[in-house]
């Protein structure tokens, strides 16, 4: 049996109309599904991680039932469930959503339909329901049924799952979760290891607001804590405070060109990335995009 259910400040949430599909940002190529593997890695006694196509999941297994952390995209639902009946033979229980993008909650309609709860932010209800131009609102199953404000405890599976929101970071719905039994902490994209920072300001995000939860995160890791971010390899306290640190240095250079009355073009062709882009993986794909967002958000106040 489940030992409680501690849900600080929640709520059971309505459900909302029906639609077409799960808000996502729009994507350059749609991937082939069908090609993808799901592939499970044990991080803890009874805490896996699954890889797919999109961001990190977790699974936490045990008598209780699963808890996961993230749904990955619909075509892979399937997939997913046969992973986890591989290491577990009991139902999974709950779905907990990190931030509102598809690629972490595109299984949610599927999942729910086999009676899993999903459990997210209010913010992130909200943005599935009524996203930006050109998402399309979820279908009602993929909303969550259970919302929050602030922290919740999951006490489940010998495990005080810590359901931690991150105000306003990559998006205004961020959640992080931790698993202090195994000593993880999962940050869903407001933390990547991968690329540099991506702030949705559509969806309410900020550099502010990132900057401080990776504060947030680097205080509530220990010095073995392994932290697995919704994107890239699993790091330490470590690697996420150079990750702040850079993001700062090169904030603070874009603000610099910002007050001599650069445009944002200028702005981008100074490559204020220039120092870190060999280290950072996927910097060319992400420096401009990144240089763009602070551009906006100083120019903005936000």
């Amino acid at each position: 049996m489940l030992a409680a259910f501690a849900l600080a400040t929640a709520s059971i949430g309505a459900q909302g109309p029906a639609a077409q599909a799960p808000a996502q940002p729009p994507a350059a190529a749609a991937p082939d599904f069908s090609k993808v593997e799901i592939k499970a890695t044990k991080i803890g006694a009874n805490f896996y991680t699954l890889e797919g196509q999109g961001g990190a999941i977790g699974v936490l297994a045990g008598p209780d039932g699963v808890l996961m952390v993230d749904s990955q995209f619909a075509p892979l639902t399937d997939k997913i469930v046969a992973a986890i009946k591989q290491l577990s033979d009991r139902p999974i229980r709950f779905m907990i959503n990190t931030h509102v993008h598809g690629d972490h909650t595109g299984g949610n309609e599927n999942l729910a339909k086999m009676g899993v709860t999903i459990v997210a932010r209010d913010e992130l209800r909200a943005r599935l329901a009524a996203p930006p131009s050109p998402g399309r609102p979820a279908p009602a199953a993929a909303l969550p049924m259970i919302t929050f404000r602030g922290p919740v405890t999951f006490h489940m599976n010998g495990e005080d799952v810590q359901l931690i929101p991150v105000p306003v970071a990559h998006t205004d719905g961020d959640t992080m979760v931790r698993f202090p039994g195994v000593d993880v902490i999962m940050t869903g994209d407001f933390y990547r290891s991968v690329g540099y920072p991506n702030i949705d300001r559509a969806n309410g995000g900020s550099l502010k607001g990132m900057l401080e939860g990776f504060t947030a995160l680097i205080n509530l890791a220990g010095p073995g804590t392994k932290i697995i971010p919704g994107h890239g390899a699993v790091v330490d306290k470590g690697g996420v405070a150079a990750h702040r640190d850079m993001a700062m240095a090169i904030r603070d250079r874009v603000a610099a060109l910002v007050s001599q009355g650069k445009t944002q073009e200028q702005v981008v062709a100074a490559k204020p990335t220039s120092e870190y882009d060999a280290r950072v993986p996927q910097a060319a794909q992400t420096s401009d995009r990144f240089v763009g967002q602070l551009y906006a958000e100083i120019k903005g106040g936000r």
